[in-house]
């Protein structure tokens, strides 16, 4: 096989735990490719080219990582990773890791932790490489790696999600929630809500932000939901159930078809806890051709004669 066909077999699990550690669709693309050209200069072949390359784009995403921290710390509103409609990588000895590891809310769990203590949870945790492996992604010796193992366990443990064991329940509860948005069946909406449900959403200033800056209650996101159900509808936008990032999701496209924001669910005990919208237009290029969310907007008014929900 040659370099480059090796290159393309190990793409899907470079790109996996890169948007891992780094949350964004876009620099993971960027770290793989700079993976790539690193790997089209060395000057010797190594014993392992997976272990390798999967140290080469830990320390790329690392790097990004950090400088990235910095620009979020500047983010307008809640910041969300960018959505991810399908992992690239399978593998079916460890299929229950990769799922629950991509998933909003695990996601935003790693980004408690420190740029190293996410490296090593992503490579050990997820992907199970040896401790070895690890520590040379990592420039670490074995023992802190350990170390750094057990923090960044004890912190996901901590904060975890449960989702809903049996996952053609969990479908077809978010089945029933797309049916009643489509149709605005606020009161079967209402049905489907845990009490405690929040609805939050990633605009970063660039796009209308119907849920503020979170909602939280089975009433009010209702009332807030049913309002935009109302003005969507006006609008003439689709609604196409898709999952996003391992968990029950649409993608909601405009009458051209261009992509308006992306909704992602977390269910438990039969009910929907999160709501989780982008749509940020800078998040969502890489699903497809975005919509212009403002003119949307204005022309949703327009039509409902309604004021936008704040």
């Amino acid at each position: 096989m040659s370099p480059a066909e090796e290159f393309e077999e190990l793409r899907p699990l470079l790109f996996s735990i890169s948007y891992r550690i780094l949350g964004s669709v876009g620099e993971a693309e960027d770290a793989v490719q700079e993976t790539w050209l690193r790997w089209t200069t060395a000057p010797t072949r190594p014993a392992s080219t997976r272990a390798y390359l999967s140290a080469v784009v830990t320390r790329v995403s690392i790097d990004v990582l950090r400088s990235a921290r910095v620009r979020r710390e500047e983010y307008v509103g809640t910041w969300f990773p960018e959505p991810l409609l399908a992992d690239p990588y399978e593998d079916p000895e460890r299929s229950a890791q990769l799922a629950d590891s991509v998933s909003m809310a695990a996601l935003l769990l790693l980004e408690r932790l420190s740029p190293l203590e996410r490296a090593v949870f992503v490579l050990r945790e997820v992907f199970g490489f040896s401790f070895s492996e690890v520590a040379s992604a990592v420039d670490r010796s074995e023992a802190a790696c350990r170390q750094l193992a057990v923090r960044a366990r004890r912190h996901m443990d901590a904060g975890r999600p449960r989702f809903e064991a049996d996952r053609k329940e969990r479908e077809e509860l978010a089945g029933r929630f797309f049916d009643a948005f489509r149709e605005g069946d606020v009161d079967g909406l209402r049905a489907l809500l845990a009490a405690d449900v929040r609805m939050t959403g990633d605009a970063g200033g660039k796009a209308p932000l119907w849920s503020g800056g979170g909602l939280a209650g089975v009433a009010r996101v209702a009332e807030v939901i049913g309002v935009v159900m109302s003005r969507l509808r006006g609008a003439e936008v689709v609604l196409e159930p898709h999952e996003v990032n391992g968990q029950p999701g649409a993608v909601l496209y405009d009458r051209a078809g261009r992509v308006l924001s992306t909704m992602a669910l977390d269910i438990l005990d039969g009910r929907i806890q999160t709501i989780r919208s982008i749509l940020n237009p800078d998040k969502l290029g890489h699903v497809g051709p975005v919509a212009d969310a403002w003119a949307l907007s204005g022309e949703a008014d327009a039509m409902t004669d309604q004021e936008p929900p704040v």
